[in-house]
């Protein structure tokens, strides 16, 4: 396989050909990241010093908004600078890091969205029991396990791309490393690959998609018996996670179940599950929740009064 295998780097082909489109990317991109990067810091920081932080769900929320940071921040950044260079290559070595890491942020991401649908299953059907099944023990534990399973998907992914004979061409049309635009590129037959990759990566979307849609229409079916403050408290909450799931899964699911050729598609689909979906998420969290709205408020006015008397007035 030495001689099959004499591709060192591959050359991005990125979203744009135009020269003016690139320019306004650039921009909007940069953009994104930003509101990305200060949106979850801003959710964290509300967390870490508010009592929210005793709860279950914000408990997951933090290391969704860290998950949403590091799987951005594992494609914007080479998609943002290679929108300014001529020649946007990656090593192989990167490329294979680039997509290890990719779908460990954004499979752990997955597991925890799974972790807070069960979270508001058993805050709204077993009131009574929510402290004792959503212990501390028990949400650092899921945490864990959401690590360890993206570990082992993310690890599949790079083995399967790693063991490819790779003789060239080496441009991707792509604007990061993924296992579907490297199998186009393999000198080898790749179809029962992709049927492995379709019926893992993409049933299990799929089928996590299904099963988060169902428990939160089991949540809701139950919501008919609490009072009406109280279904309009988990509405809000379910609310947010419902709009999260849909903006997330649905490109996801189109991207690993393909249903076509067109890898432009592809790269449409891709950016709303990698840029897109965690820019909202910030505003849809915080925004559409009472709690998170009035922690905000009362964290980050303490800071305000604090930063003001500390000013050298008397100067």
């Amino acid at each position: 396989m030495g001689d099959r295998n004499n591709i060192t780097e591959f050359i991005l082909l990125g979203l744009f050909n135009n020269q003016e489109v690139k320019d306004i990317s650039l921009i909007f991109f940069s953009l994104c990241y930003l509101v990305i990067l200060m949106g979850n810091l801003f959710i964290l920081i509300t967390i870490r010093f508010s009592q929210l932080s005793e709860q279950p769900m914000y408990f997951f929320l933090r290391y969704l908004s860290f998950m949403d940071v590091c799987f951005t921040s594992t494609v914007a950044p080479k998609l943002i600078v290679d929108l300014l260079a001529q020649r946007t290559t990656i090593s192989y070595n990167s490329c294979m890091a680039q997509m290890f890491y990719a779908h460990f942020f954004g499979a752990t991401e997955i597991f925890i969205l799974v972790a807070m649908a069960f979270d508001r299953y058993v805050a709204i059907c077993k009131p009574l029991h929510y402290m004792v099944i959503m212990s501390r023990q028990v949400c650092c534990f899921i945490v864990l396990a959401s690590c360890i399973g993206a570990f082992l998907h993310s690890i599949m992914q790079v083995l399967i791309a790693v063991q490819l004979p790779f003789c060239g061409p080496n441009k991707i049309d792509h604007y990061f490393c993924d296992v579907f635009p490297l199998l186009k590129l393999a000198c080898t037959d790749t179809f029962l690959l992709v049927i492995v990759l379709i019926g893992t990566t993409g049933m299990l979307s799929i089928l996590t998609f299904i099963s988060l849609l169902i428990s939160y229409i089991i949540i809701l079916n139950n919501l008919r018996t609490h009072s009406s403050e109280g279904q309009r408290k988990a509405l809000s909450t379910c609310g947010s996670h419902i709009t999260v799931v849909i903006m997330f899964f649905v490109p996801l699911i189109f991207t690993y179940v393909p249903t076509g050729n067109s890898l432009i598609e592809d790269k449409v689909f891709a950016l709303f599950y990698t840029i897109i979906a965690p820019m909202f998420n910030p505003f849809i969290y915080s925004l559409r929740n009472t709690d998170m709205k009035n922690a905000m408020r009362k964290v980050w006015l303490q800071k305000l009064i604090s930063k003001r008397q500390c000013l050298p007035w008397n100067i």
